[in-house]
Order: C-alpha cells, then structure tokens, then sequence
C-alpha cells in the first residue's frame, strides 16, 4: 500500500478524533481499539467487507451508541454524545442509504420533521433556497415526496442535514441507487461541501468512486483498523484486497448451452393497489434455460410491482401472462410458484425476505417448507432446518456469533448471503432477484455473482434486478430496463453500453409527457 503524505506539524488537529474506540456485544467485539482522525475540507473513504464494523463505529461518532472503551474528541476537546441530537448539535450529522421520508408528506414538510429546531414554513422554504443555490440541490418545497424521482429524494436527506451546519457529514452508500447522472451531479455537490472547509466521511462499497472523491481512506476488518492510505494511489483491486485480506477474484462466465424458455411474461398491464405506485403497462420478456437476464432502473420505475407480481405476492386475472415451464402461474400462490421450480430473493432483507426476531432456522422454514424437504408428516424437522442454516453459511461464508441467531443479529451483508445462498442451495430451475449483492463488498458482490453465473449454466433460468449496472454488465447476457412501468427491449450486452443503459434509465426513449405514475424519472 502506498504511505500516506508525512503529516504537517504545523496543521491544526483534526476536527474529529478516536482513540481506541471499542463496542461490544456481549461476548462479540464490533469494534476494538479503532483510531480515527478526520479533517475538515477532505473526504474521508471508511471501507471494509461486511461485517467489519463501520456502521457500529459510525453508530458511535453519531450517538446511537457510546463505546465501552476510548474516547473521541472534536476540535480537540474530549466528547461523550447520550444520544444522536447531541451529535447533531455538535456538528455531526448523517446520510443514510435508507431515506426517512413520508410519502404523502411534501418536502418542506419532510425536512421540518428531521429538525431539530422549529421553524415557520415560510422560513424553512426560504433555507431551502438558500442551500440549493449554494450547493446546487434543487428542491420544490411545495411538492409532495412520493411525486419525486430517487435523486429528488436522496437531495432532502442532504439539504435536512445541511439545515443544520454539520462540520462533519457522513455518507452511507450514496449512490446505490442513484443513475450515472445523478451520481455525478451528487460528486459536484461533495466537491462543494469539500471546498466550504466540511469534512466529509464517505461509506462506499464502490472503489472507483472511492478512488475519484477522497483523499485519505482508514480501511477496517474484523472490527479493527487494518490499514490507511491515500486511495487515488491505489488501484480497486488493491483496495479490495486490503478489505477483504486477499485477493478479489471476479467471477467468470463458462460457455454452456442456452435453451427454452422458463419465464415468459406476455403483454402483462397491471393497476398498483398501492395508490402511489406503479402502474406496469404491456410487459414481454422472456428468460431462458442457461441465461440471465437484467433489468436495470432506478428504484420506484415498477420493480417492486414487477417482483410482487412474478412471485405470487400479487395475482393477475390473466394466467397465461405469465409462464412459468410452460404452465400459466399469473394467479397461481408463491408455494405453488416454488413446486414448479421457482425460487425468490426479495429487495428488502428485513420483513420481506426474512422477519428480524426469528431465527435463521425458522426463516429458512418459512421460504422452504412447501419445497425443501423441511416438514416430514405435518412436522418441522429442526435438524433439517438447522442443516440448511449450517449449508448454506458454508458455502456463502455467512459470518455470525452464534450457529442459529435472529435474523436482525446479522450485518447487512451477512443477512443477504443468507437470503440469496438459501434459494440459490435449492437448485431451482427459475431464480428471480431483486438486488442481488446491495450493500455486499467487492468479495461478497464477486461470490454472490459467480453463484448466479454457475446456476445459469446449470440450466436455471436467471432474472436479476438491479440498480447496479456494473453488476448487470459484469453477469447478464441481456438487459434491458425499466422506466415508469415500461420495459425496454432486452438486448444483449455486448450490444450496450454503460452509457446507453444510463440514458434508457434516465427515461430517454419514453416520452416525457406521459403521466408520472408515482416513479422515478
């Protein structure tokens, strides 16, 4: 790793310092002994794999929790936060990957909630305007959130928190989920933050963007500081390698046979229930035995709708618009669904793929149960259960603290190898999912893809969607992409590039008169 620039004496100390911070959890230690130093005016990368303890460490610096050992110190001077408002007030806040929003809410609205402070309407919409001129973050005060693209929305979380003139911001994934463009209008805006003298700490499992934004990184594993450097004198691949303790090997496609059709989806137009959502309007596709298809979009374009509908959690009048090995399953259940070969990975980890206060075993029971051998005579087989829990940590190297925990126990990317390893182990013929690798790192991501590509070319058919497009590039043999209900040609990938996929997301090719329909543009 290339050292770091020698430090100036005569520089001022860093705005936040922490030395030998430590959280534990019971027996499990999250964090032991971390020092951080973060300087106003840079942008400060914290990278690790999952489950190398940066969200406990940030959950520290915010004050959702109070380390057991150590101390942190801003501006110099010794501090102990009780609580997230005493952060707040000190000049800490935080951009989370999840946005706390209220759809029906508009967004001056919405900002005043996350406040601290009370303030007029009147007033709080002339702040606005203030900080979007400044920073460049447009924003409609009068305008209800749910009528926002995912870019519109992720600009409330960071106008809310630049209302309060934080010193130090941090940032959790910022751009999961945004398009190419998007992403680099929301660089501008750090620049900005950066060049005002705020320091920025910057959470990405995206190496590249790590590399073009900061200018220092403190990488962490197994809760402690393994390394620092400068990570524009890096290379990705080294990077990853410092996170993860070796190599990343990138997953490789094998040349197989591609065959029949295994999900057809014809012409299928279906209302949302929900009165916000969206509407999907004469979807085709179909995935075939042997390949993976990708869908790319940015969040809230019909994906959700699209998922609910192909896995049963949602019926259609129309059987036969969706085929499933050649049978209509359009008002067929999910277990149903699964007997025909099916399997499904949900978008949300926690109260959709699995519910957080049950164990492992017991969520591994209520996705396989009418499939995977777990009930013999009306009985659930606790040794097939906890089987299955023991498989598949082994084979997706799902790191936990005990051999059967609650499913909220885990780190976010754990959770998902969990989820994703469990449908993959059951060798279904039909795979559909949603966001396969959010939130893994670059070893995790890499592991969770080449399981993907192995199932394809064992002979299941593959539907991937994903808000990624480097992943869909990396694992597709087609893509095409989804905008307000509407699904463009698939076409395959050696035929597209990254750039063109952003503009299709971008809503290019559809006409921009069409009602909104509650989705992202």
């Amino acid at each position: 790793m290339a050292p770091l620039p020698d430090s100036d004496p005569r520089e001022p100390s860093p705005l936040f310092q922490g030395r030998g911070l430590t959280k534990r959890f019971g027996r499990f230690v999250a964090n032991e002994a971390i020092d951080l130093d973060i300087a106003a005016g840079e942008i400060h990368a914290l990278l690790g794999e999952n489950g190398a303890g940066k969200s406990t460490l940030v959950k520290l610096i915010t004050g959702l929790l109070q380390p057991d050992d150590g101390q942190m110190r801003w501006r110099g001077t010794a501090v102990t936060f009780a609580g997230p408002a005493q952060a707040r007030a000190c000049g800490i806040a935080a951009v989370s990957q999840h946005f706390a929003l209220f759809d029906n809410l508009t967004v001056a609205e919405n900002v005043a909630l996350g406040l601290d402070r009370r303030v007029s309407v009147g007033k709080l919409a002339a702040e606005l305007e203030q900080i979007s001129r400044r920073y460049g973050l447009p924003l409609d005060p009068k305008r209800e959130v749910w009528r926002l693209s995912v870019g519109e929305r992720q600009r409330i979380e960071i106008v809310r928190a630049l209302l309060q003139d934080p010193q130090l911001l941090i940032l959790d994934e910022p751009t999961a989920v945004l398009t190419p463009a998007e992403a680099g209008r929301l660089f501008e805006v750090l620049e900005r933050l950066k060049a005002d003298g705020r320091a920025l700490l910057y959470i990405s499992h995206k190496l590249d963007e790590v590399k073009r934004l900061a200018g220092i990184a403190t990488i962490l594993r197994a809760g402690r500081v393994v390394g620092r450097c400068d990570p524009r004198r890096e290379t990705a691949a080294a990077l990853a390698r410092m996170m993860v303790g070796s190599d990343v090997i990138a997953p490789k496609q094998s040349r197989h046979a591609i065959g029949a059709p295994l999900l057809s989806v014809a012409k299928l137009t279906l209302s949302p229930d929900d009165p916000h959502g969206v509407t999907l309007r004469d979807l085709s596709l179909e995935v075939r035995s042997g390949e993976i298809v990708g869908i790319a979009g940015v969040a809230g374009n019909g994906q959700d709708e699209l998922f609910a509908t192909l896995s049963g959690e949602t019926s259609i009048a129309q059987a036969d618009a969706i085929t499933m090995a050649g049978e209509a399953v359009g008002g067929l259940s999910i277990n149903r669904r699964r007997r025909l070969g099916a399997a499904f990975v949900p978008e949300q980890r926690l109260g959709h793929a699995t519910v957080p206060t049950m164990s492992l075993s017991d969520n591994a029971l209520l996705s396989g149960h009418a499939t995977g051998g777990l009930v013999r005579y009306g009985l659930i087989d606790r040794g097939a259960t906890r089987a299955l829990v023991d498989r598949v940590t082994e084979a997706f190297d799902v790191r936990k603290a005990s051999r059967d925990p609650e499913a909220a126990r885990l780190s976010g990317g754990n959770l998902q190898k969990f989820i994703v390893g469990r449908e993959i182990l059951r060798q279904p013929k039909l795979l559909i999912v949603d966001q396969p690798s959010w939130g893994l790192d670059a070893g995790a991501a890499s592991a969770i893809r080449q399981a993907l590509l192995d199932l394809a070319a064992c002979g299941a058919a593959v539907l991937v969607i994903s808000q990624d497009l480097d992943e869909l590039i990396e694992i597709a043999d087609r893509i095409a992409v989804m905008f307000r209900g509407r699904l463009s040609p698939p076409r395959p990938v050696s035929e597209i590039g990254r750039d063109q996929l952003g503009l299709l997301m971008g809503g290019s090719v559809w006409p921009t008169t069409e009602a909104h329909d509650g989705a992202g543009a």
